[in-house]
Formats: structure tokens, C-alpha cells, sequence
């Protein structure tokens, strides 16, 4: 008899054995929430972006201009920043879907 726990726990085990265990490629984020390989490239550029521009502040202090070396690093923690929101705002997407498809999908 197929009853409600019985679909629960089937679905359940059809996310489980279906997750995507992704190598944590991500230098600023503790976990790797990613759920497709859109999200691995989307953050691997943000990832990319701000590790130029701290290389470049470095630079920039390197050559005496600590003006610039300081927007830089401003910018780099505001990147930093927005990259973390986007990250909660379609985590946080993408589970208000899946609570909206029924139980038996």
C-alpha cells in the first residue's frame, strides 16, 4: 500500500542517490551547495574575478599606489559580498520551487 511515508521516503532516497557530489570547487564558500554545473561555472567566474582584483590590488601596492590598492579591495569585498547574496537568493529560489512541486514527483 502506498501511503504518504512511503512516498516521502522514496523521494528521499531518489535525491539522495541522484545528488551531485561536486568536488568542493569553491575557494570562498565553507560548503559546495551546488546543485548543477551552471552554478560550478557561475561562481568558479565570480571566484576568478575577485582573486584578479585582489592580485591586482597587491600589484598596486607593490608599485606605491595604495589609493588605488584600497578601491580595489573595496570593490573585491563588495564582489565578495554579492556573490554571497546571489548564492542565498537562488539557494533560496530553488527550494521555494521544490516546495511548490507536489509530493510525488
Amino acid at each position: 500500500m502506498i501511503t504518504r511515508h512511503n512516498l516521502a521516503d522514496q523521494l528521499r532516497e531518489y535525491q539522495i542517490r541522484n545528488k551531485h557530489d561536486w568536488a568542493s570547487s569553491s575557494f570562498f564558500t565553507s560548503t559546495s551547495n551546488f546543485t548543477s554545473r551552471v552554478d560550478i561555472v557561475i561562481f568558479v567566474i565570480w571566484e576568478l574575478v575577485i582573486l584578479a582584483f585582489l592580485v591586482l590590488s597587491g600589484v598596486s601596492l607593490y608599485f606605491r599606489h595604495v589609493r588605488l590598492a584600497f578601491i580595489l579591495l573595496c570593490v573585491t569585498l563588495f564582489l565578495l559580498l554579492c556573490m554571497k547574496v546571489s548564492k542565498q537568493i537562488r539557494l533560496a529560489r530553488k527550494k521555494k520551487r521544490r516546495m511548490l512541486l507536489p509530493l510525488s514527483m
